[in-house]
C-alpha cells in the first residue's frame, strides 16, 4: 500500500482500542473522544476493538462505538477465546490468527488508543511494524522503555535527568525488608506496578506495616514493583508533540482532592482533581519543566506524542515521575487539554499526530533493505 498517495480520497484511520489490560475501560473512553474529534472531511475512521480475551472486532463507520454496542461486546467478555483445537478452528493452519485484525490491510494509518500492557509497551507497535502500517505514537523501543518504569528511571538517571529515589522488587517484602526500605527511602512511599499506567495498582503508604500489602496489591498487575520516595512539590504535566523536532505544550498542574492523582480522579470523577492550565509557576520553573519534558522525550527514544509527568519542588528543581507514550484522550485528560491551552485544538491535534505517523513511516521506507558488497 502506498501511504503517501490516497488518490484524493479520505485517509482511512484505524482507531485501535480495548485490549487485554486493566486499562481496557479507559481505552474505550479515549477512543470515543478521538472518534468524535477526528476531522470527518479528511479522515474515514475504522473502529477496531480488542476484547478482554484478545479477540479483534472490526466495525466501519462512527456509530458502532458511539451507540455502545461494540463497547459492550468488548467489555462484557461474553465472546469466548478462539479455540486452539484444529477441529474447531478453520484457521488453525495459519501462523497467526487475529480475526478482525485483517481489517488492518485496508488502512492507511492506525491510531492506537491502547493503554497499558500489550498496547503501549511495544507489543502492538511491533505488530504494526511487521504489517507495514504507519501508526501514531512512539515506536517499539520508545514504547517499551516508557512502559517499564524501572528501565525508564534508570535511563533518565544515567542521562542526568532528576528522578525520585526508588527500589525495584519482584516479591512481597518481609517485615525486616519493609523496615529497611522505609529507612532507606523515608515515609510516605508510593508503590506501583512497573508496567502499568493510569494509577492502576498504585498505593500511597504512610506506615511500614502497610508496605507488604501495597506491594502484594501491585504484584497483581505486574511481576515487578517500584517502591518510590514521595516527592514534596507540585504535580505537573507537559504534553510533547513531534518527531525529530518535538515541541512542548504549556505546563499543567494537578491538584488532587484525595491525596494523589488516582484512577478515579483521572477518568471517572470530574471533581477528583483540579487541573490548573496553565500552571501558576514561576517563569523559570515553567521553562525548566518544558525543557525537561522535551529532553525526557528524546532520551527515551520517543516519537509522535507523549505526556511527561513531573514534580516542581519548592527550590525550583524539576523531578521526572514518568512518561506516558499513549496518554489518555478522554474529555478530562491532560494531553488534549494542554495542547488546547497551547493553541492546538483537539481536532487539529489528532490531524497532526496522524501526519507525524505517516511522515515517520515514509522516512523509514526510504532506508535501504538490501546490501551489496562491491569489494
Amino acid at each position: 500500500m502506498k501511504h503517501s498517495d490516497t488518490s484524493g480520497r479520505k485517509i482511512r484511520v484505524g482507531i485501535l482500542f480495548g485490549g487485554k489490560s486493566a486499562e481496557h475501560e479507559v481505552s474505550l473512553q479515549s477512543a470515543r473522544n478521538v472518534l468524535q474529534a477526528m476531522d470527518a472531511q479528511q479522515f474515514e475512521p475504522v473502529l477496531i476493538g480488542i476484547d478482554k480475551h484478545g479477540k479483534w472486532h472490526a466495525a466501519p463507520g462512527r456509530q458502532a462505538l458511539q451507540d455502545g454496542d461494540l463497547a459492550r461486546l468488548l467489555t462484557d467478555g461474553k465472546d469466548a477465546p478462539t479455540p486452539r483445537n484444529a477441529e474447531d478452528n478453520d484457521q488453525a493452519q495459519q501462523l497467526v490468527t487475529t480475526g478482525g485484525a485483517s481489517a488492518l490491510t485496508t488502512l492507511d494509518v492506525v491510531f492506537p488508543v491502547l493503554h497499558g500492557p500489550l498496547g503501549e509497551d511495544g507489543s502492538m507497535q511491533g505488530f504494526l511494524e511487521l504489517a507495514g502500517i504507519p501508526y501514531v505514537g512512539p515506536g517499539i523501543l520508545g514504547s517499551a522503555i516508557g512502559m517499564d518504569k524501572d528501565v525508564m528511571k534508570r535511563l533518565l538517571r544515567d542521562a542526568g535527568i532528576p528522578v525520585t529515589d526508588f527500589v525495584t522488587l519482584a516479591a512481597r517484602p518481609a517485615t525486616a525488608r519493609a523496615q529497611e526500605l522505609a529507612n532507606q527511602l523515608g515515609l510516605p512511599l508510593f508503590v506501583k506496578p512497573a508496567n502499568m499506567g493510569s494509577s492502576v495498582g498504585v498505593s500511597k503508604v504512610t506506615s511500614v506495616a502497610d508496605l507488604p500489602a501495597a506491594v502484594a496489591a501491585a504484584l497483581q498487575f505486574d511481576t515487578k514493583v517500584l517502591v518510590e520516595r514521595a516527592i514534596i512539590g507540585d504535580e505537573i504535566e507537559c504534553a510533547v508533540l513531534g518527531n525529530d523536532a518535538p515541541e512542548a505544550s504549556v505546563i499543567g498542574r494537578v491538584i488532587p482532592n484525595d491525596g494523589f492523582y488516582s484512577y478515579e480522579a483521572k477518568y471517572l470523577d470530574e471533581n477528583g482533581a483540579v487541573l490548573e492550565i496553565p500552571a501558576k509557576l514561576p517563569k523559570a520553573a515553567t521553562e525548566n519543566a518544558r525543557r525537561t519534558a522535551v529532553e525526557t522525550f528524546k532520551v527515551l527514544a520517543c516519537e509522535g506524542m507523549s505526556r511527561v509527568d513531573m514534580f516542581a519542588q519548592p527550590d525550583g528543581t524539576i523531578v521526572v515521575n514518568e512518561i506516558n507514550t499513549i496518554p489518555g484522550f478522554t474529555k478530562i485528560s491532560m494531553y488534549p487539554k494542554l495542547w488546547e491551552a497551547t493553541g492546538v485544538s483537539y481536532t487539529e491535534l489528532i490531524t497532526r499526530l496522524i501526519n507525524l505517523a505517516i511522515e515517520r513511516f515514509e522516512r523509514r521506507q526510504k532506508l535501504q533493505t538490501t546490501y551489496k558488497n562491491h569489494l
